[in-house]
Parts: C-alpha cells; sequence; structure tokens
C-alpha cells in the first residue's frame, strides 16, 4: 500500500528519513551496546564528575543484581524519587534489567500526592533522595497502618555526595544537611552505596514482551483531578528516543544537557534516553536556576538542550547573562508551552544556535514534532510530524472529520510510541485513544506547508461575549511590552461577557508599568474583545515541576479571592 505523500515530507531535513527501522531491543540492551563499543566514552557528567559508560554500566548490573536480592520480582513497581543525579540514570537501568516498571516521582510531591499514586500504582519499593527519607516514611507507615504492608516495602536511600567531585563533596552536606527526622529515618531503608559497592554478578535480564510490557508507569502532572499514570512499554521507549535522536542528529560527539527533570517524559526522553543510546553524554543539572545553568553551560559545553520556555526566559534576562558563552549550544529545542517569538529571537541572537519549538505529551513519551534543525523553521509553530507520526486536525463534534488547512479543531495523532492507555482507567482510556489515534485535547491548525500550531488547550479557551480568545495570542503581545518579563492570561467570570479576559505580568527587575498602560499597549496590538480588561502583577507565576506556567493555580487564585 502506497504511503501517502503528507505535506510536511518535502521540509524534512535530507538527512532524516520518513520512516526509521526501530532495533528490537530495549533502552536497556541499546545503552550497554554503546558500553560494549566505547566503554571510556564519557556517559554521564555532573557538576564536572564523568561516568564513562563502562563505569555506568557496571554500575547498572550491581544494582539490578540488588534489586533482585531484595525479592522484588519482574513486573512490580520500583519508584524513583531523586532530582536529576546519577543514581537515576543507574536506578532506571537497573530496574529495566531486573525486569521491573519504573514509577518516575517528582521530589517536590507532597505526603498525599506520594500517597496516591504509591496506592495507585502498587508501589512495592523505591530509590530516594535521603532528604526525603522523613516523608516517604510518613507515607510508609500511612500505608501500612491499614494493611498495606507490601507497599514501599522497601526504600533504599542514595546521597547526591556520593557522585560529586571534590571538595564538593563536603561542601554539599554544609550546604542541605539532613533534618533530624530525616536521619532517624535512614535506618529503615538500606543505603544506594551499598548496592554500587557489591560485587559484579551477571545477571540475566527476564524476558520482556517489548510490546505489551510495561517499562515506566509515569502519571501526569494531574492539573484536573487526580493524577492518571500512563503506561508506556519498553517499544515505546525506543521509538521515541530514536525519533528524538534522528530530529536532533544526536551524534555520539553531543552533550545534551539535562536539566528537565528525568521524572518526567521530556526529560526521560531527550536527557537521558537519547543521548544514552546514542554514544553522547548527559550532562545532569539536578534542577533549574538561571544562573546556575549559564554556569554549566559556560563550562561544560554542552551542544544540545531541551527547555522549557520559561528557562530561556530566565537565562535571557539573567542580569549577568554576558559574562557567559553559550556559543557551544548548535541546537535547543522549546517544548510543554508556547514558544513567546520575541524570546526565540533573542535565544537565538545570543547562541547563534537554533531554538526549535515543538510538541509532545506524555501519552506519547513526550515530542511528537518540531521545526526542522536545519530547514524552514516558523516561529509561533509546533513544527512538522516526527518519521511514521501522522498529525491530523479533526473537528470538536465528531473527532472524525479531518480539517482543512487553517481551520481549527482538535489535534490528534499515530504514531507507533503511543501508550498502552491509563493505569486502571479503562473508561479514560477509550476517550483518548480512539481507532489507533491518540487524541491530544488541545486545540491547532495546519498550514499548507503541514506546519501544526497550538491555539490551546480546550480548557483553556476563554469565550467572551460569544468569541474566543485564545490565551497564547495575548501572551505572545505581553511578551512584546519591553517591561514584561513572564505573562499568562485566563478567562475570569463576568456577568455580561460571560467570560473576560485576565493577565497576570511579572516585570523585569527594575521596571515598572501600570494595569492601564498595559491595557493601552494590547489595545494597539489585538482586536478589542481579546483585550486584557483586567491585569495584576505578580512575583512569579505558578509552575509545575518542569517550569510550564499553570492556569489552573492561577484560576484557583482569582476563585478564592
Amino acid at each position: 500500500m502506497p504511503q501517502p505523500d503528507y505535506p510536511w515530507y518535502r521540509h524534512y531535513d535530507s538527512d532524516v528519513p520518513k520512516n526509521l527501522t526501530y532495533p528490537q531491543k530495549t533502552v536497556l540492551e541499546l545503552f550497554e551496546d554503546r558500553a560494549r563499543e566505547a566503554p571510556d566514552r564519557p556517559a554521564v557528567i555532573f557538576f564536572g564528575h564523568r561516568l564513562s559508560y563502562g563505569q555506568l554500566v557496571g554500575y547498572v548490573d550491581r544494582v539490578a543484581a540488588g534489586l533482585k536480592d531484595l525479592g522484588l520480582d519482574p513486573g512490580e513497581r520500583l519508584a524513583l524519587l531523586l532530582p536529576n543525579c546519577p543514581q537515576y540514570v543507574i536506578a532506571f537501568f537497573a530496574a529495566v534489567k531486573a525486569g521491573l516498571t519504573v514509577v518516575p516521582l517528582n521530589p517536590l510531591n507532597t505526603e498525599r500526592e506520594l500517597e496516591f499514586i504509591v496506592r495507585d500504582a502498587g508501589v512495592k519499593a523505591a530509590v530516594v533522595l535521603d532528604l526525603l527519607a522523613a516523608r516517604v516514611q510518613k507515607v510508609r507507615e500511612r500505608v501500612s497502618a491499614d494493611g498495606s504492608s507490601s507497599l514501599l516495602s522497601k526504600v533504599i536511600y542514595a546521597a547526591i555526595p556520593e557522585f560529586l567531585p571534590f571538595p564538593l563533596n563536603w561542601l554539599y552536606p554544609l550546604r542541605q544537611p539532613l533534618s533530624a527526622e530525616a536521619k532517624s529515618a535512614l535506618p529503615y531503608g538500606l543505603p544506594f552505596s551499598r548496592l554500587l559497592s557489591a560485587r559484579v554478578r551477571p545477571l540475566v535480564p527476564p524476558p520482556v514482551d517489548r510490546e505489551k510490557d510495561l517499562a515506566v508507569l509515569i502519571y501526569t502532572g494531574g492539573t484536573t483531578g487526580k493524577p492518571k499514570g500512563v503506561m508506556l512499554s519498553h517499544r515505546a521507549l525506543v521509538v521515541n528516543a530514536s525519533q528524538v535522536m534522528a530530529w536532533g542528529q544526536i551524534a555520539p560527539a553531543d552533550r545534551v544537557l539535562a536539566v528537565l527533570p528525568l521524572f518526567h517524559g521530556f526529560g526521560m526522553s531527550v536527557g537521558m534516553n537519547a543521548p544514552l543510546i546514542t554514544g553522547a553524554a548527559s550532562v545532569l543539572v539536578p534542577r533549574y536556576n538561571a544562573g546556575d545553568l549559564l554556569r554549566v553551560i559556560h563550562r561544560q559545553r554542552p551542544t544540545l538542550f531541551a527547555g522549557v520556555p520559561t528557562m530561556y526566559i530566565g537565562m535571557i534576562n539573567h542580569p549577568d547573562l554576558k559574562r557567559y558563552d553559550l556559543s557551544s549550544l548548535r541546537g535547543c529545542f522549546a517544548g510543554a508551552a508556547a514558544l513567546p517569538a520575541e524570546i526565540k529571537r533573542r535565544w537565538e541572537e545570543l547562541t547563534g544556535g537554533r531554538l526549535l519549538e515543538g510538541y509532545g505529551l506524555t501519552e506519547a513519551v513526550t515530542a511528537k514534532s518540531a521545526n526542522p534543525y536545519r530547514g524552514l523553521n516558523k516561529t509561533g509553530s509546533i513544527g512538522i510530524p516526527f518519521p511514521d507520526t501522522v498529525m491530523e486536525i479533526v473537528d470538536l463534534e465528531t473527532g472524525e472529520k479531518v480539517l482543512k488547512p487553517g481551520e481549527i479543531g482538535e489535534i490528534r495523532l499515530k504514531s507507533p510510541d503511543l501508550m498502552l492507555g491509563y493505569w486502571k482507567r479503562p473508561e479514560e482510556t477509550a476517550a483518548a485513544l480512539r481507532g489507533g489515534w491518540l487524541y491530544t485535547g488541545d486545540l491547532g491548525k495546519m498550514d499548507e506547508d503541514g506546519y501544526f500550531y497550538i491555539v490551546e488547550r480546550k480548557k483553556d479557551l476563554i469565550i467572551t461575549g460569544g468569541f474566543n480568545v485564545y490565551p497564547r495570542e495575548v501572551e505572545d503581545v505581553l511578551y512584546l511590552h519591553p517591561a514584561v518579563r513572564e505573562a499568562s492570561v485566563i478567562g475570569v467570570p463576568d456577568e455580561y461577557r460571560g467570560e473576560a479576559v485576565k493577565a497576570f505580568v511579572v516585570l523585569r527587575e527594575g521596571m515598572t508599568a501600570t494595569e492601564a498602560e498595559i491595557i493601552a499597549f494590547c489595545r494597539e496590538q489585538l482586536t478589542p474583545y481579546k483585550v486584557p480588561r483586567q491585569v495584576e502583577f505578580v512575583p512569579d507565576l505558578p509552575k509545575s515541576a518542569i517550569g510550564k506556567v499553570l492556569r489552573r493555580a492561577l484560576r484557583e487564585k482569582v476563585g478564592s479571592s
């Protein structure tokens, strides 16, 4: 059967094929292949400390054997409650080798949030940052109190200084001492260092069905209701990492800056899996801080970086920006939220590299489209679909009628890395996966060239006086104002219009503006019904763990005031 000639194919970079051949292996096996080929090549760089592929695979073998010795059986869930650090990478691949399902968790989760996921996923064991020991111990006590003693029955505590170079390994405890509660909880667990120092023993991984067996059970951010567990197969991880590798033209000589949390699909695939199955190095950064990140880029000379718009905004506006050399970055990727055109322009001027806006979602591991690395780059567009990925715009009523270029509807997509479904949620799975398509819930449009544009999430659409207002359009205008550092727009109740447009604005340091000035500026750029009727100045915008602005939190703020 001939393959359709989609319009986006003619804009592919010449060395990116329409279809890829995916290895019949797991991400673990591909990583081990790279280690055999070049054991001395750096795999992970952490505050200047380098772990070679040979060293890393040795640690993975030790920890995998240790997990098996703890009585963990194939298919059981192992949670990772760690920042970006070598222990995360080691534990992730060790879990895959032991046949376990990885449940990545956000270290910032509250006890209530952790308890929900532990119960929902049936988490048997966890590798946890020692600073979080008290929080995890309280969750253990709660789940044991009602007879669920098998949950969190094994906890392994890791300490950041284990892989810090001297003298940082001595200075770190002075900056972040363990609380008395955390110290008292540690004896209930096992030190990760004990697994790292164990004798290497050969462990034959249990057989896995790459198409059906879970590699990762990753929970969505829970912006509406309780978080949902997204079931990702071994094949899905390989497919997505391979697509990212091909699109970004990642090579063994590259260094990929991994500041996006590895517990998020975006960080996992782009910051860890893609470089490590390629033979490249992953430069791990535990948390985002604009000044720290500028220093890492200056010193470690990464070539590729995937981030969210707020990261680029923070670095561009940093007062010491001119002190740092960012020229090593040949390519950068922005996803998870809309990238303001002004931010893209300024970042490319600073680095001389390309900043590619793209799109993805956890239900398909992560990135599914992006602007080409070398080819036509359309500002404001999320680009064109990756190899083996088809995207369509369909009507909102039936979800079946494919709309013409320029018409706004829901984005649906097909790709071999789609989730198996939502964990224990058959009805929600059936609503999202229909006829082989993933219905994203995002409103968008496609142009004549096959480039896609996100208009808004369905739930974020503002309807004022019968007119549709897409927050991104208003935000793009706000970013043009010289005093605006960050901005987000929501709809608020209005007796006359149904909803009115409200803007939340963070001003640049040392600059001032009034509500009337911001509104007047918008009037010059927007149709009257799109102009904000209210402007609230705030010191910061609420953000998710990866830096995505949470409009839900802004709506809750309005509702509680």
